[in-house]
């Protein structure tokens, strides 16, 4: 069988093609040929002629300057560096159908994306969800996590956060209170003993959950004159200093609501009922420049009653 020989006139775009973007209708082209296995084919479904499938092919290949395809008899298939190429392509081809299939999904669905921090999903909203999801099966609750670092980066329909209530393109209203209680684990004080003081408190191993700043200011805000140690392990949150409060490594001060159903099991024990206050709250947010839909607005209605209730069931 004799392949048809390919001769190339590299076209002016082309001359610094390394530097540009591939001529991506040519791409998109040579894709479905190479899938398909053939141009008419090919042009079936791009809604083109195949006169304009042929030329998009000739096209990528000047761009490349190699043949993607030969002939065989009657047949055009595809060269040695055409399967390479495929190849190459298939894979990101494959990701544009599934994010468009995903889009496209996600709008024709009920779903309804929040993100969380880590700690008020797993101690608040989770254990409250079950309630929300029997009243609304319709609706398609997807939760993520919130980037707290970067908020900007958050393409959730709303979010709860944590900070001052101030942030740009967004509505936010107050849910719950950020106060922090001093608590520690049952099996802590079953190793060190009752703590009746906050001067006793100061003699423990504390835990800091993000600064080591809050605790020298509940401290002071007890009276307490001797200055507080800033010693002691670091969480970068919550949910990690939960973890090592339960683990006994030491006491720690955590935000009360987060953390009801480990003290109601008395799993955590409040040392003191003398919270502090940071500025800093739990915020229910939503953009400004998007409609929320029906669906957000349910989820956003019972969040609010959630939290003025503090029931788990409603």
């Amino acid at each position: 069988m004799k392949k048809t020989e390919h001769s190339f006139a590299l076209p002016a775009y082309a001359e610094s093609r390394l530097a540009n973007d591939p001529p991506l209708r040519a791409v998109r082209a040579f894709e479905a040929i190479a899938r398909l296995g053939s141009v008419t084919q090919a042009a079936g479904e791009l809604a083109i002629s195949p006169s304009a499938v042929s030329h998009q092919l000739k096209v990528l290949e000047g761009y490349l300057q190699m043949p993607l395809t030969e002939r065989q008899g009657r047949k055009l298939v595809l060269s040695q560096q055409g399967r390479e190429y495929y190849r190459s392509i298939r894979a990101a081809f494959n990701v544009l159908r599934q994010a468009t299939e995903h889009l496209v999904e996600q709008a024709q669905t009920r779903q309804v994306t929040i993100s969380l921090i880590p700690l008020f999903g797993m101690g608040w909203f989770i254990p409250r969800l079950p309630a929300f999801m029997r009243n609304h099966p319709q609706t398609e609750i997807n939760v993520v996590y919130a980037n707290h670092r970067n908020y900007l980066s958050d393409a959730s329909d709303m979010s709860i956060r944590f900070g001052n209530g101030q942030w740009a393109g967004y509505q936010s209203e107050k849910l719950i209170s950020g106060k922090m209680v001093p608590v520690c684990s049952r099996a802590f004080l079953r190793l060190h003993g009752h703590i009746d003081t906050p001067e006793q408190l100061l003699q423990m191993p504390l835990l800091h959950d993000e600064e080591r700043t809050t605790w020298p200011q509940w401290f002071m805000q007890q009276g307490v004159k001797r200055p507080a140690r800033k010693s002691g392990p670091l969480f970068e949150d919550g949910l990690l200093t939960l973890a090592g409060v339960q683990a006994g490594l030491g006491c720690a001060l955590m935000r009360e609501p987060l953390i009801a159903s480990w003290l109601e099991s008395g799993e955590l024990v409040k040392i003191f009922d003398a919270p502090i206050e940071d500025g800093r709250d739990y915020y229910l947010c939503v953009r400004q420049d998007s409609e929320m839909t029906q669906d957000g607005k349910l989820l956003q209605s019972w969040l609010r009653r959630a939290a003025e209730s503090g029931e788990i069931t409603l």
